[in-house]
């Protein structure tokens, strides 16, 4: 059967099913998305004469859900208008209409008999070979399902999402027993392509893979901390980027989950385990989790949970943290280990998580004992929830946002290593685990020409992880590094393809990855015949220039210098624009200052959908001197044709490079201009860099040809100048922006509108990168510039001056 998915209905508008209907509007599907009709008027509804066949009080419950989606933050669309994609209505008048829809996605509360009645009536309207899911986190899949007709059974399955649905990228896949084997097929495509999901094949075991273990470590966690007489807020330090998981920590995730979700999903895991689980007893609440339950201080629901912000005197927010032993609150204090202070300078977090094991410390014995805990935990769920070990690390990892899955940690540590410190601590794993050391296996998973292989427990040897066809991981082809240095790296990627991939803190642009672009496209157009620059980092493609180099030549007086570096970096970004091959990046997550402007002139741009894309540099006190100006002014330019009066169309540009503005997705990215129509999006991130590689490929074979430098270039002159002068000094007067930020901006307006001429005339792009050179070198010695750029470089936070 040729499956077409146009239209899904999500039945259930509360947090998840909202979240869901707004990540399927975002690739462009129409949504219908329904609610039950309220069995009460609310005052106001009484005061307005409405009653309860009022069609406004019937859709209340939905159309209030969805409103506070829309207004939630990290937003759920890409952009706003995609809400125009869904459709509101309710149970009562609306779920006939489901009969012309292709997937149904149930998400109202987790009660089975609550299912099963809606299903019953799903299954009386629905066409034959319609798709009907659950995203049920707990609840087993085979009991919604009994009763109902043969079609529904086999067109029904579990379909997990994770909070939020736009950002967690997993989805866990969940047959019952009767599914179409087709339909869990397709449903794994499909959310691996359209969603741009990291789909995991789950069997039908309570908390399915991913809440199994990340609920059994998340409580864990908490009695060891509770236990070595940790504070929340060390646990949070310790459990955060330094140890590969996310900057929320342990009990700030809880806050922002919900402690009463923990809670829900605790007691339905201890309940359910009693005949599979030999560690039932970790799903019971630790105490503190108890106490703030029963206080109902759940998080940031309720306003307090492990933490609570408050204002003070001066109405700044301040973030207070819980004592577990007083339940009182105080100010959250600083974190210090020497176990952290001994991982300071190692970027790899696989080099990383052995030192922060070895720590002598509090720190250590936390990273011991939570290492060991879950290692063996995990070890032992095989074959029970999952019969391959890779599969709970792809849950673990897109899931809960780990970098490292459970088995990929105890790599990096080395599994001999890893035995000893879990025997000493009496947390043996599972026998499988010993018989493959016993074999001669040494690590849980190993890569050979360019394939990941993960250690199959049944036939004790190494398979190819399903599926890899389509991915191009950076991490599989170390032997095809062609060289490198201490910023950048080359890689032969196949099919006469270069990859650049920057591994600097950060991603960001210094002198190595400079040389790594100039080395890359060179090599390229002597011996390849396209060029790809991506990487896999995790947190940016690159978050810019090196600023620290800029500002210690600022500080020091060294303009000779400062035009040097700035002119080298304008003249790589040139290149890779002017190069004899395709020139093709692959930005994802942060692409901000000099790594916006590297994509600007790519020949093409295959971008994450989660990019977040911007020239920031009028945030430190300068203006972007990479050819960021100059590019935005060319790009205005080929917009003149096109309608609107060509002063609107600079005004966005300018706005968007004044006010530091960045791209809330990839999509937004293009209504800002820095994506243009050539350019493409991809909805799943680990298909990033292969799609990059085609598209090298095609404008290679295409017969790419080296274009020439422009020199038609519209600029608006003084004109120009006049419209941003008159704004700016509007702004200074109301307050907006400080004398400093004027300077600034008048600067960037002087740049963009092509400099002191009397009428709007073409120039050429070298004009306009020597006028961005030049203000850019003016603003470096200033004062406030130089004030601006240290307080970004000592933590972040740069004065308004």
């Amino acid at each position: 059967m040729n499956r077409r998915i146009r239209k899904v209905a999500v039945l259930g508008s509360g947090i998840m099913g909202s979240r869901i209907a707004s990540h399927f509007a975002n690739i462009g599907v129409q949504v219908l998305l329904l609610d039950i009709v309220p069995k009460e008027l609310t005052p106001a509804e009484q005061s307005k004469g409405l009653t309860l066949e009022s069609p406004a009080v019937r859709n209340r419950i939905v159309n209030e859900s969805f409103q506070n989606t829309l207004k939630a933050s990290p937003a759920a669309l890409y952009t706003p208008d995609l809400a125009e994609n869904i459709r509101l209505g309710n149970f009562d008048d609306n779920l006939k209409e489901i009969s012309d829809y292709d997937w149904v996605i149930e998400a109202v509360v987790e009660r089975l008999d609550v299912k099963k009645a809606l299903y019953e009536k799903v299954d009386a309207v629905r066409r034959p070979g319609t798709l009907v899911s659950s995203n049920t986190s707990g609840i087993p899949i085979h009991l919604m399902a009994e009763g109902r007709s043969e079609d529904f059974r086999k067109h029904f399955c579990g379909t997990h999402f994770f909070n939020p649905p736009r950002y967690l990228r997993l989805l866990e896949i969940i047959p019952a027993p009767d599914t179409d084997p087709e339909v869990v097929k397709f449903l794994m495509r499909y959310g691996d392509l359209f969603l741009g999901k990291e789909t995991v094949l789950c069997k039908d075991t309570p908390g399915f893979i991913a809440n199994r273990l990340g609920i059994y470590a998340l409580l864990q966690t908490i009695r060891i901390t509770e236990a070595l007489g940790l504070t929340i807020e060390e646990a949070d330090k310790l459990t955060g980027p330094v140890s590969g998981k996310p900057k929320s920590g342990t009990f700030r995730l809880s806050d922002v989950v919900g402690l009463d979700t923990t809670v829900n999903v605790a007691k339905n895991l201890y309940a359910s385990g009693e005949k599979t689980d030999e560690s039932r007893d970790g799903f019971l609440l630790p105490g503190i989790v108890e106490k703030l339950f029963e206080k109902k201080w759940l998080g940031d629901k309720t306003g307090q949970g492990f933490y609570k912000k408050i204002k003070d005197e001066a109405g700044k927010s301040v973030i207070l943290a819980l004592d577990m032993q007083s339940l009182e609150y105080k100010p959250a204090g600083k974190v210090k280990f020497e176990t952290l202070e001994a991982t300071k300078s190692i970027d790899s977090l696989s080099a990383r998580l052995p030192v922060l094991m070895q720590g002598k410390d509090k720190a250590g014995e936390f990273y011991r004992q939570t290492f060991a805990d879950i290692s063996r935990y995990a070890s032992f769920r095989i074959p029970e929830i999952a019969d391959e070990l890779y599969r709970i690390d792809q849950a673990i990892t897109t899931g809960f946002g780990w970098q490292l899955g459970i088995f990929e940690t105890w790599d990096a540590i080395g599994v001999k290593k890893g035995l000893e410190m879990m025997e000493a601590l009496d947390h043996k794993p599972a026998p499988w685990v010993y018989d493959m050391v016993a074999a001669g296996h040494d690590s849980f998973y190993k890569t050979e020409k360019g394939n990941r292989l993960y250690y199959d427990i049944p036939s004790k040897s190494y398979l190819p992880i399903p599926g890899q066809e389509g991915f191009l991981y950076l991490r599989n082809l170390s032997d095809n590094i062609i060289w490198k240095n201490a910023g950048a790296s080359l890689y032969d990627i196949g099919d006469g393809i270069l990859n650049l991939e920057f591994h600097s803190k950060m991603n960001t642009m210094g002198a190595e990855v400079i040389e790594g672009i100039n080395k890359g496209i060179s090599v390229a157009e002597k011996d390849f015949r396209g060029l790809v620059i991506g990487n896999e980092g995790v947190e940016a493609f690159s978050a810019g220039a090196n600023l620290a180099m800029l500002f210690m030549f600022a500080i020091e007086q060294e303009f000779d210098e400062i035009n040097l570096v700035i002119g080298q970096f304008q003249k790589t970004m040139m290149r890779a624009r002017y190069s004899s091959i395709p020139v093709v990046t692959a930005p994802h997550s942060l692409a901000l200052g000099g790594g916006c402007e590297l994509n600007l002139h790519a020949d093409k741009v295959v971008a994450s959908a989660e990019l977040y894309m911007g020239l920031v540099e009028l945030g430190v006190g300068v203006i972007p001197a990479g050819g960021g100006t100059k590019e935005m002014a060319l790009r205005c330019s080929d917009l003149y044709q096109k309608g609107d009066p060509e002063l609107n169309i600079l005004q966005n540009a300018f706005m968007n490079i004044a006010q530091a503005k960045v791209s809330t997705s990839a999509r937004d990215a293009f209504d800002m201009n820095y994506l243009q129509e050539k350019d493409l999006i991809v909805l799943n991130r680990s298909r990033l860099l292969a799609e990059a590689k085609q598209a090298a490929i095609e404008l290679a074979e295409n017969g790419y040809t080296q274009p020439k430098e422009r020199s038609d270039v519209k600029v608006q002159g003084r004109a120009g100048i006049a419209l941003f002068m008159a704004g700016i000094e509007q702004m200074k007067l109301a307050n907006y922006i400080t004398e400093h930020d004027g300077k600034i901006a008048s600067k960037l307006a002087y740049v963009i509108c092509g400099g002191d001429l009397s009428y709007p005339q073409e120039v050429s792009e070298q004009y306009l990168i020597d006028l961005e050179r030049e203000a850019f070198l003016s603003l470096c010695g200033e004062k406030k510039t130089l004030e601006r750029m240290q307080g970004l470089l000592n933590g972040g936070k740069i004065p308004r001056n």
